[in-house]
Formats: structure tokens, sequence, C-alpha cells
């Protein structure tokens, strides 16, 4: 791809990780400020009339779902699976990669120095 943008939204919540000794950190559970990159691309010839891959204003469907669904809330009541932030980025991009087909990637960040991406 030729082109790519992207953008970050934040957000508060907790979570637990199953599968863990007791004693690790994480098997307790935990909040995370949370921030998540969604990395969208086309090529010179998808780009829209105006010359975007996408609308960054088209991205506002995506902010109103994350404060809705994940801000402020227990990650394990909303995922079906273990939220780690590998299966939270895998999930991310499956809920919207029909709505955006653009979409090639999501980053998930639980602290500034770590980071999971899922890029299928």
């Amino acid at each position: 791809m030729t082109f790519r943008i992207t953008k970050k939204f934040e957000f508060s919540a907790s979570h637990q990780l199953a599968g863990l000794a007791p004693e690790h950190q994480c098997a307790r559970m935990h909040g995370h400020n949370y921030v998540i990159e969604l990395e969208l691309g086309a090529e010179d010839a998808a780009l829209s009339p105006v010359g975007f891959v996408r609308d960054y204003g088209e991205l506002s469907t995506i902010k109103a779902w994350i404060d809705k669904q994940l801000d402020h809330r227990h990650l394990n009541d909303v995922m079906d699976n273990n939220p780690t932030a590998e299966n939270m980025a895998a999930w991310v991009y499956r809920t919207w990669s029909m709505e955006f087909p653009e979409l090639t990637c999501v980053r998930v960040s639980e602290t500034p120095k770590t980071w999971a991406e899922y890029r299928p």
C-alpha cells in the first residue's frame, strides 16, 4: 500500500487475565489507560476524489463505540476471550474491518511502553 493513515483512541478499563499463576500481577483485577491505534491504507488509485485514504471524521463511529462498549468497563465482561492486548487488537480489527475495508492494522497499548499489534 502506498498511503497509510492512523488515528488513536483512548479509554480506561479494567481486566483480569485467566491462565496465569495466582501470584502474577495480571491475574488480579487491574486497570489500564488504553490506547487503540487504527491504521488504514490505500493505493494511489484507491484514494477518494479528495485524496483521502478515509476521512478521519468517518472514524467517529469507532470513537462512539469505544466510549460505549469499552470505556470504564471490565473487559472480561465485554470480550468473549481472555482480554489480553493481543486478543483485543484482533477483536477490534474483526469488529470494524467490514465497515472499514481500508483497515490494515490495529495496535493496542496498555502502558506507554508496550504495544500489541494485529495485522492480518
